[in-house]
Formats: C-alpha cells, sequence, structure tokens
C-alpha cells in the first residue's frame, strides 16, 4: 500500500523558501523540500523567510516576513498603502522585470495548459509610462468610523476598503474626483453605505477620463433615489475640474456585488462623454465598457489590425464586438465587417458608434455567435478573418466549433486571460488551425493582468 507524503510545512510556523516564479496572481511561487508555497510580495530568483498561513494537501500560502537574498529587478513600491490594497501586485517588481515576467506568464500558459511547446510569445508590448494610465476609476465607499471615511480598493479577497488619498495608476482627474466627494461628504455630512447594516447612501464613486479628449464624467452610486445636496457636489466638481461634461447618479438598491444598478440619471451636463482610440472617435456612458488605458489600446487594436492583415477586400466578423470598437477598427481596412454581440445594449452603442464615425461597411448583428456564425454561412456570407475578444472566462466552446465549421483563413483573437486563451489555442489547434504567433500587451502596468493578441491560420489540407 502506498502512502500519502507527510506535508513538511506546519501553519504558523516560518521556513526559508526558494521563489522559482510568479503565480497568475503576481505572488510568489517557491518550494520548500519539493511541497509549494504561495508567498505574495515574493519575486523569482529571491530567498525568503516566510511564515505558514495555510496548509493544503498539494501547497502552502505563507506571508513574507524577511527577504534573505533579494531580486535584482526588486524595487521601492511608489505606493504608501502597496502591501495592503489590492488594486496592484507588482509595483515592488521594476517595469522591465514585469514585462518579462507577463510574456513569461504567458508562455507558461501555452505549455502547461495549452500543451503547445511549438509557440513562443513575444516579447511584452510595454506603456511609455506604467503610472497614471487608468482611465476609469471606480472606488467603493465605506465608514472607517468616528466620522472618517475610507474610499479606495478592496484589501485583496477581502471587503474591507483601503482608504487611498491619491492612487498611483489612476489619471489625475479620477484621484481629484475622489478627493472632491470625500470633501463633500464629510461637509454635508452625507452617510457612506454600510452592507452589512444595508444603511446609508454612497456605494462608490466611479470618474471616467476622455484621455485625448480632457472630457470627464462622475458617477455616483447611491443605495437611494433621493441624495441631499447633490447642486453641491456638481458645484464643488464643476468649480474643480474644468473638463467636467458629465455628472450621473446610478441607483443600486440591490445586496450585490455588483456596482452598478439598472438605473442611471443624469444630474449635469450630458449623459456621455467622448474619447478616441486612433482615428475613431466613441461615446462613453456609465455603463460602457472602453478600454482602461486609451495609450495601450491602441497599440491592442493595431496590432490585432497588423494580425488580420487586411488587404481592403476582406469579409470580416468581430465574435465578441461589445460596442464596436475593434469592429470599427477592422473596418477601416476591410471591405465589409460584421459584429455580432449577444448584448443588446452594446449593439446600440455599435451602431452609433459607427454613425458617429461615417463608417458604413460595418454591421451589427444581436445574437449568440454559436448560432448566428452558420446563419451567416447559410446567406452565403464566407467571412476570411474572424476576430474575437471574449471576456476572461474565454470563448464558449459551441462558438469555437462554429469558427472552425466556417473555415476563415485567419483567427485572431484577443484576450485578458492567458489561462483560457492557452484552452482554446489547443482546442482550435485540434480543429485545423496552428497558432501563429502570440503578442503580450501590457494594458494593465503594475497588476499581474496581461492581454494578448493571438494569430491562427487554417491549415491546409
Amino acid at each position: 500500500m502506498i502512502q500519502n507524503r507527510p506535508i513538511p510545512v506546519q501553519k504558523g510556523k516560518t521556513y526559508t523558501i526558494d521563489i522559482l516564479r510568479l503565480g497568475s496572481n503576481g505572488e510568489g511561487v517557491g518550494r520548500y523540500e519539493n511541497f509549494t508555497v504561495f508567498v505574495p510580495l515574493a519575486l523569482p530568483g529571491e530567498t525568503v523567510q516566510a511564515r505558514v498561513t495555510l496548509v493544503k494537501k498539494q501547497y502552502a500560502g505563507a506571508v513574507l516576513t524577511e527577504i534573505t537574498k533579494p531580486s535584482p529587478d526588486r524595487v521601492q513600491p511608489l505606493c504608501p498603502v502597496y502591501d495592503c490594497c489590492g488594486g496592484c501586485q507588482l509595483q515592488h517588481l521594476s517595469y522591465d522585470g514585469e514585462l518579462k515576467e507577463k510574456r513569461q506568464q504567458v508562455q507558461d500558459a501555452l505549455e502547461r495548459i495549452g500543451h503547445l511547446p511549438d509557440v513562443k510569445a513575444l516579447p511584452a508590448l510595454g506603456s511609455a509610462s506604467p503610472w497614471a494610465y487608468r482611465n476609469k476609476m471606480q472606488f467603493p465607499v465605506a465608514s472607517a468610523g468616528k466620522g472618517k471615511l475610507a474610499i479606495g480598493c478592496f484589501a485583496a479577497a477581502t471587503h474591507q476598503v483601503i482608504d487611498v488619498t491619491s492612487c498611483a495608476i489612476q489619471k489625475d482627474a479620477n484621484n481629484q474626483i475622489a478627493a472632491i466627494v470625500r470633501q463633500w461628504m464629510k461637509e454635508y455630512k452625507i452617510p457612506a453605505y454600510d452592507e452589512d447594516k444595508r444603511t446609508g447612501i454612497v456605494r462608490h464613486i466611479m470618474g471616467r477620463v476622455g484621455v485625448h479628449t480632457g472630457e470627464i464624467m462622475v458617477c455616483l452610486v447611491t443605495a437611494g433615489v433621493m441624495v441631499p445636496h447633490m447642486k453641491d457636489l456638481v458645484r464643488m466638481l464643476r468649480s474643480a475640474l474644468p473638463g467636467l461634461k458629465s455628472v450621473v447618479q446610478n441607483v443600486n438598491t440591490r445586496h450585490t456585488n455588483v456596482i452598478l444598478g439598472p438605473k442611471t440619471r443624469v444630474v449635469f451636463g450630458a449623459p456621455t462623454i467622448h474619447d478616441s482610440i486612433g482615428p475613431l472617435t466613441f461615446n462613453i456612458s456609465a455603463q460602457s465598457f472602453f478600454q482602461v488605458n486609451s495609450e495601450q489600446a491602441q497599440r491592442l487594436y493595431e496590432t490585432a489590425l497588423e494580425f488580420a492583415g487586411l488587404q481592403g477586400n476582406e469579409i470580416v466578423v468581430d465574435v465578441y464586438c461589445g460596442t464596436g470598437t475593434i469592429t470599427l477598427f477592422l473596418a477601416q481596412k476591410a471591405k465589409q465587417v460584421y459584429g455580432i454581440e449577444i448584448v443588446a445594449p452594446a449593439i446600440k452603442d455599435a451602431i452609433q458608434n459607427a454613425r458617429d464615425n461615417h463608417i458604413y461597411n460595418a454591421e451589427f448583428i444581436l445574437g449568440d455567435a454559436a448560432y448566428t456564425l452558420p446563419e451567416l454561412i447559410q446567406n452565403g456570407i464566407h467571412p476570411d478573418v474572424v476576430v474575437l475578444d471574449p471576456p476572461r472566462a474565454g470563448c464558449d466552446e459551441k462558438v469555437l466549433h462554429a469558427i472552425a465549421r466556417t473555415k476563415p483563413n485567419r483567427v485572431v483573437y484577443i484576450s485578458c486571460n492567458p489561462a483560457t486563451l492557452a484552452r482554446d489555442l489547443a482546442y482550435m489547434d485540434q480543429h485545423g488551425y496552428k497558432t501563429v504567433k502570440v503578442q503580450p500587451v501590457d494594458m494593465f502596468s503594475r497588476t499581474h493582468h496581461v492581454e494578448c493578441v493571438a494569430l491562427m491560420s487554417r491549415v491546409q489540407k
């Protein structure tokens, strides 16, 4: 009878751990007597002292207590609450080191999950500035006791709000918005929402900045319709923010982790602001999806356009088209593009975005791509290129099956999750499509997230 090998670590004890790589959440992954230990804030190549806080059959979790041998890529974090705030995970890593690790994260996923060892991830496309890039802020608001407020980010894996007075990855206007709302709440004694007691008013503060237009939106998420002194808040915002174009109130009465509720009303100005990606301009509402890094979004879309290899006579289908940002980018070089999306408001926005940009070779279809793609084929529309940008969970297998049966010459896959990208590339590899190249793009600097663009080509039989 084979007995299980005893676990070599115990909860509460401190061990010397050699860190080998970064995990998918940016934590150090190390070994102690060939047993895996996860150590947040540790870096590859480091030897650390870590106190074990969690023990499972296959791994343990620990907290960093001392760095015995530091990595040459270790740097001093810029943010004073970095170690407890859940917003960033990699401020202790140099930016060059971060780009190398993100490429490695993609490569590891291709090999371990996709079983595609011959596919090599290209060096990650870094940002000109890894700081102050986020055009969208969503800060929870909570009472910190004795009349104090906590406005910032949730601590990792908790609902404890870490108070942030200036976030280093946010655009300056977003930090200003948070400071003004904080001042308004204190001055007029506006209570924060308490999710346990279900009392109070202000749940979240959202700020949106049109990076290329200078336009600013403020969205106050409240637990009820009635909010005292809203006119005073608008006055304070208008006085401090010359680019203010929109103040809206979103009402969320539900006991939920979802930030926005179903109802939004305009308090001041317009319901949307504008921003551009390349030559295209987009309307952005409180609910709109728009890439949070405007500068890197252009590099991402230009990469997708390059991979699509359009010469001007192709039919292109964008499978998860959302509000049509990528679809309209592709339309500049294609004969005809079709965007498919299952969310009705997104299709409405996509149609409006096409009109606003005077693009007439784009058609948007409301529906499930698993069924809409075969219908296009039945109607005589045969795409040369299919582009997909699914959510973090990756592409539905039914959609992948429909793409493979459609037999486009090229498939361009934009992904925000290397693990599900690798899984889906493996599926397509078994259904007639070879992965040609994978380009990581750093859309979310100082965090563990990495975006990718992958090109697949149909294998000719």
